[in-house]
């Protein structure tokens, strides 16, 4: 991803502040593109939705030992939250407004936003106006490279899931919801 931005221009580089995405930004910063940046600023309003009480757990484990609530997140409802965890809707209201504050914070300067597919998904059916309930409805590949801008108030989608950056590399995996089923 550090090379894919090559010699851009960027103020400000900001990741969640978990650490599978601080280690995505970490060589970013060291890049040339890094030097009028400080630093990487973490940024928790950034992280993956919720998952509350089966947050880390494997699917295998959360359908054994949660059947109920891996059968409530597989219908895909904007209001569902697993217990004491968020929903789809309030993880969109959270990602919007960190996107929207980091945007008019830095008006007219260039971000770079290292986060989570749950993010990314989030923004793109905001920017295409896609409703909140169903699987994703974007590809959102490992390390790829999405563009938005943030222009009076809209985002808009310049790039999506350019992948262009990891020709030559084995096949990365891409997380599809359409296949998740409740059983």
């Amino acid at each position: 991803v550090a090379r894919r931005l090559g010699e851009k221009s960027v103020h400000h580089l900001i990741s969640s502040d978990l650490l599978r995405t601080r280690q995505t930004a970490q060589p970013i910063l060291e890049t040339a593109m890094a030097t009028q940046m400080q630093s990487l600023v973490t940024d928790a309003t950034l992280r993956e939705q919720n998952f509350g009480r089966i947050d880390g757990m494997r699917v295998e484990d959360i359908k054994t030992e949660h059947a109920d609530v891996w059968a409530g997140w597989t219908e895909f409802q904007s209001d569902y939250a697993v217990p004491d965890g968020e929903s789809t809707r309030q993880f969109h209201d959270r990602v919007m407004s960190a996107l929207q504050r980091l945007a008019a914070t830095h008006s007219g300067q260039t971000l770079v936003v290292v986060t989570h597919g749950g993010v990314l998904d989030m923004v793109y059916r905001t920017v295409r106006g896609l409703g909140l309930n169903g699987p994703r409805q974007s590809t959102i590949p490992n390390a790829g490279y999405n563009r938005v801008r943030f222009d009076g108030g809209i985002f808009d989608i310049l790039d999506w899931a350019d992948t262009a950056h990891l020709d030559g590399l084995p096949p990365q995996p891409v997380y599809d919801q359409t296949q998740v089923t409740s059983k």
